[in-house]
């Protein structure tokens, strides 16, 4: 006979089977509930009772013939799932994001002694090291950034699905699209004029980000449709449609040697000593190696790029936001990149099938 309380799940089951010292199932029926399971409950842990004889039926308390210690066992022994909350994966994320448990205690409004806590308990609640401590400071384990990763995905859905719930029950509410700042200019403008002509088109709020912002903004239901692009983008978990399928060209400084060429190579512009390729976040995070300057804004990286600091490679398209002291080259053997529209995957809105609709007059493929 086993009792078991599993906090997580915020009830206790009796299962009323017979296992032996090796935690071996011998036989088993049903479950019930007991009052000593309420008693031994500790939060975020397992209690397990081993019995020798049977609970008979009529007899005073479920419990007697109690033939061994109580032995505590992780949630996911039984069950073969861990239930984690919410709350332990924003302490999670906070740690692994600053890399410095102050800071992320500050973060989380919340003391450093209790913080530490709970991410100790959550590595002992999955049995593995999720950080490396030592004197110089906080590194991610392997583990660590498989759940940071995980963590991250699993907090934007939980957002996502309150944002839309509460936008489900909103009449007349905007539809939001999401793109880079100053990519695809000139379809963003097509798609909104396509989409106007659709009978009962709903108001439409266009948003401007940064790079690789958009596939989170969907993720966390800040925004229904985005503008993308593959292979650059993290389309993971979306729907999309091709919109356009386009060559590249380098944004060079106007007055350096390349600005004069028809045409480049990658492995031209890959290694130019006085000239290095501005460096993009990775999808996972960090940045590339390379001598070029770690950039985050568009802004950021004309102004780079106008000062004879870097140069970059893009979308043909989306030199529409180039400066006089920028020249774009096209770069004939980089890989072509294809625009296109994603939203969350699933059936869409009728807001979004009406935009979808309206694609359909203005793609390049």
């Amino acid at each position: 006979m086993i009792f078991v309380s599993e906090s997580a799940r915020a009830y206790w089951a009796v299962m009323l089977f017979s296992i032996d010292f090796e935690g071996r199932r011998i036989l088993g029926s049903g479950g019930i509930a007991d009052s000593l399971v309420r008693a031994c409950y500790q939060r975020h842990s397992s209690v397990v009772h081993v019995l020798h004889h049977g609970w008979t039926a009529g007899s005073s308390s479920k419990t007697i013939w109690v033939g061994c210690d109580s032995r505590r066992v992780s949630d996911g022994t039984l069950w073969g799932v861990i239930d984690l909350e919410t709350r332990e994966l924003r302490y999670f994320v906070a740690v692994a994001e600053e890399l410095h448990f102050g800071r992320a205690a500050l973060r989380q409004g919340i003391a450093q002694p209790p913080l530490s806590r709970a991410i100790s308990l959550l590595e002992r609640r999955l049995g593995v090291r999720l950080f490396e401590r030592n004197r110089r400071g906080v590194a991610l384990t392997d583990a660590g950034q498989v759940l940071l990763r995980e963590a991250r995905v699993a907090l934007d859905a939980v957002s996502a699905a309150a944002t839309r719930t509460q936008q489900a029950g909103e009449q007349g509410r905007s539809l939001v699209l999401v793109s880079k700042a100053g990519a695809s200019h000139d379809l963003v403008q097509r798609l909104l004029d396509a989409y106007a002509q659709e009978a009962g088109a709903a108001p439409i709020e266009v948003l401007l980000c940064e790079v690789g912002e958009q596939a989170g903004m969907l993720r966390n239901g800040k925004a229904d449709v985005a503008l993308m692009h593959h292979p650059v983008d993290d389309l993971a978990g979306f729907d999309t449609k091709a919109l356009r399928t386009e060559g590249q060209v380098a944004i060079v400084p106007a007055a350096h040697g390349l600005a004069s060429r028809s045409q480049l190579t990658l492995a031209e512009i890959s290694d130019v000593a006085d000239l290095p390729m501005a460096r993009w976040p990775r999808l996972e995070g960090g940045y590339p190696d390379g001598p070029g300057p770690e950039v985050h804004s568009q802004s950021q990286l004309a102004q780079l790029v106008a000062l004879g600091k870097a140069l970059l490679l893009i979308p043909a398209s989306s030199r529409a936001w180039q400066w006089p002291e920028h020249v774009a080259v096209p770069v004939i053997d980089a890989p072509d990149v294809t625009t296109l529209i994603a939203w969350p995957a699933g059936d869409p809105s009728p807001a979004v099938a009406a935009l979808l609709h309206a694609c359909e007059n203005i793609c390049d493929t």
